[in-house]
């Protein structure tokens, strides 16, 4: 008997990887590995339908036991991997157990950057990344408590909004001049400030953090003015780094994540990688690229089922995103850095209106509020512009 495909992770990219080989005709063994205790589930309505408790965790799941069962497929939960072994084409488990493998897709995702300060480690501070995460933060956000959520981004805004929903007094701390300064042009922002002002959330731009402060729990925050706000609980909401632990401990070559081709070959012989861990070659951008979305986790998990099954398609997608805040749908198409200028069409003050982000003349993307025709056709002319030269 061959050996198995060895699926290291448990997402949306896993998820999507168990389909795609079936779809393109393996009939081996599959198995995958999932350090939480959970099947394989969608982790954008953490902080957004689920953590409002419009969701129930059933519905998380991507797919239902039987799934995995009639694909070949063994999911196995609260597994750690301890080790790749690419010559031996062997992984050790943190239980002493080993598997061979003859493929490995490293889809190990994301994990909530470390916040830099005194106190960050202190009970009452929490991150979203996982259902647990979710668990922990929602026992602790009572109506009244005071949350103090340092980090003006999508995920910030997202659990600021339904934060507000459950009846928490809710404060945003931001570092940067403007809320989502690294991901969207002033006037998202502007209109992402109105919104969560409108809706009683007190946002702080501009400013850094110096501590957490308390001694058993936390009780504030301490801002680099001095000032100090009151919080019962914190979110840290300062960005996700790649675990790619793994592939560096193995020797695989990594580039702001674990570094694939366009066909998500890792530099080592029969491992793979897909999902937000990896960074791929785009010529829509001509850069290296590494993506923390659902799109990209199921379009690059489809890519790697075909090359591990042998009809290899190159992957460069368009990037699409999304974000929910009380009663906005915000929607991106495209990745925008490098913008030299915007236009913008529609209402801004009907909520419901879209921005495009050119190059001189080249149209790199568009964020559509309340407005997803404009999503839409910009996806499909986000495909048109002529490629550039990827480096390296």
């Amino acid at each position: 008997m061959s050996a198995p495909v060895v699926i290291v992770g448990a997402g949306q990219a896993a998820a999507q990887a168990v389909t795609s080989l079936k779809a393109e005709g393996y009939a081996g063994d599959i198995v995958v590995l999932g350090d939480e205790p959970y099947l394989p589930y969608q982790r954008p309505p953490l902080s957004k339908a689920y953590l409002g408790d419009e969701m129930t965790e059933d519905r998380l799941e991507l797919k239902a036991p039987k799934f995995y069962a009639d694909a070949g497929a063994q999911v196995r939960t609260g597994v750690r991997v301890a080790r790749i072994h690419p010559a031996e084409k062997r992984v050790d488990l943190a239980d002493g157990s080993h598997l061979t493998y003859g493929a490995l897709l490293i889809a190990t995702g994301t994990r909530a950057r470390a916040l830099p300060v005194p106190g960050a480690d202190l009970p009452g501070v929490f991150s979203i990344r996982s259902i647990d995460d979710v668990k922990h933060f929602r026992a602790a956000a009572l109506p009244g408590a005071r949350l103090v959520i340092i980090g003006g981004g999508y995920i910030g805004l997202e659990v600021a909004a339904k934060a507000r929903k459950l009846g928490l007094d809710v404060s945003v701390v931001e570092g940067q001049e403007r809320l989502l300064a690294r991901v969207a042009c002033a006037t998202i922002s502007d209109f992402a400030r109105d919104l969560h002002v409108g809706h009683g959330v007190a946002v702080l731009t501009g400013m850094g953090v110096t501590r957490i402060t308390g001694t058993d729990r936390v009780t504030g925050v301490e801002l680099a003015d001095g000032r100090i706000l009151p919080a019962d609980l914190v979110l840290s909401a300062v960005g996700a780094v790649p675990n790619a632990e793994l592939a560096t401990e193995a020797g695989i070559a990594l580039e702001n994540g674990i570094r694939v081709d366009a066909a998500t070959r890792t530099s080592a012989p029969d491992i793979y990688a897909a999902g937000d861990v990896a960074s791929f070659p785009s010529t829509l951008y001509g850069r290296r690229v590494r993506l923390e979305s659902v799109q990209n986790a199921i379009d690059q998990a489809k890519s790697a089922a075909k090359t591990i099954t042998g009809s290899t398609v190159a992957y460069d997608p368009v990037p699409w995103f999304w974000s929910d805040q009380y009663d906005v749908k915000l929607q991106i198409a495209g990745l925008l850095d490098g913008f030299d200028r915007t236009e913008c069409e529609g209402d801004i003050a009907a909520g419901r209106f879209c921005v495009r982000y050119f190059a001189g003349d080249r149209l790199l993307a568009v964020c559509s509020v309340n407005d997803p025709k404009s999503h839409m056709l910009a996806r499909k002319a986000l495909v048109a512009p002529p490629p550039l030269p990827v480096p390296g």
